[in-house]
């Protein structure tokens, strides 16, 4: 963003105050960070994009081209401009949640840190806190639950979309996949294996694995697929897939809101309640930092709270010598 455009995106009509001669800009700092993101980091070209938008709202808020001009006070401004600042939705105006509020301090606080590893004055990354939310709350539905949406493609009469459906729904159940990696696998996957690859969040690699009904389901999808000029298994968009788990949703008589990413959940529940380690869940997620799947810890916990009442105790001398003094005190 030149320095003339964020001099007009200013809502109060002060003044750009550009950098001295000796400076180094903090828009020209922006493009190489930028730059530093998507080759060195290795993030998705998406991440970038997103990073580009948080820090122009940054920079047109501080209205100067100059990191000296960065001070602990323009900071608190900006967060109560963040905090305060509401945009267009459906239903009138809304604030910026907690959570998106976040997404633009940690671009903040990573561009600040690639300035000063430059060697570059400015105010230390440390000083730009996150927000405090609340812990994600994971959406649930029950075994019985997911059979039902599973099995609601069933009787759609239109073949083609009847197994096209059923093959996306297990496939989602199966293997964990986020809708966007789904919505990008290519046709030619090898049936005859139980697992395959896929390209997830910041470009990392990981193998998923698919069960023998969703294997079917895909070979049954595949017989019937009529157009294969796209190269992609489903040749259907995200919100696509969204759309159709809705359907089916209500189809099957599920009165809880689901997505692609409560099946995701429904994934990771189903794989922890069944013994497995948190960290195989995580690789199996391709979820970057542990933290994130740490939100199904309370799975976990109650999995063994269950298996504690279950099987702690009973029949043991100690049980038997408790349950015969509290008798004798009754």
């Amino acid at each position: 963003m030149s320095h003339n455009n964020i001099a007009s995106n200013s809502s109060d009509g002060s003044h750009y105050r550009p950098r001295s001669s000796s400076e180094v800009g903090l828009t020209t700092l922006k493009r190489h960070f930028l730059e530093y993101t998507e080759i060195e980091k290795g993030r998705s070209l998406k991440t970038v994009e997103n990073y580009d938008r948080y820090l122009n709202l940054f920079l047109e808020f501080l209205k100067s081209d100059s990191p000296s001009d960065i001070t602990e006070d323009k900071l608190r401004e900006y967060r109560l401009f963040l905090n305060r600042r509401s945009f267009a939705t459906k239903l009138g105006n809304s604030l910026i949640k907690k959570r998106t509020q976040n997404y633009y301090l940690i671009a903040l606080r990573a561009y600040f840190k690639y300035i000063s590893k430059r060697g570059i004055q400015i105010l230390s990354p440390d000083n730009i806190e996150l927000a405090k939310v609340p812990e994600r709350q994971i959406d649930h539905i029950s075994i019985e639950e997911l059979d039902r949406i599973l099995s609601a493609p069933n009787d759609e009469k239109d073949e083609k979309k009847r197994l096209r459906d059923k093959a996306i729904l297990e496939l989602l159940f199966s293997t964990g996949l986020r809708v966007s990696e789904l919505c990008s696998l290519p046709r030619d996957l090898d049936l005859n294996k139980d697992e395959f690859s896929v390209r997830g969040k910041g470009d990392k690699v990981r193998v998923v694995f698919m069960s023998e009904v969703a294997k079917r389901a895909l070979r049954n999808h595949l017989n019937k697929k009529i157009d294969v000029s796209s190269g992609l298994m489903f040749g259907i968009t995200p919100r696509s897939v969204e759309r159709l788990v809705k359907y089916y949703t209500i189809k099957a008589g599920v009165s809880k809101k689901v997505t692609p990413h409560v099946i995701r959940h429904s994934f990771a529940t189903d794989l922890l309640q069944n013994g497995a380690d948190l960290r195989s869940v995580q690789a199996l997620l391709g979820h970057a930092n542990i933290s994130t799947t740490q939100i199904y810890t309370h799975v976990t916990d109650k999995h063994l709270k269950d298996i504690h009442k279950n099987f702690h105790g009973h029949g043991s001398a100690g049980a038997k010598g408790r349950s015969s003094s509290q008798e004798s005190v009754l």
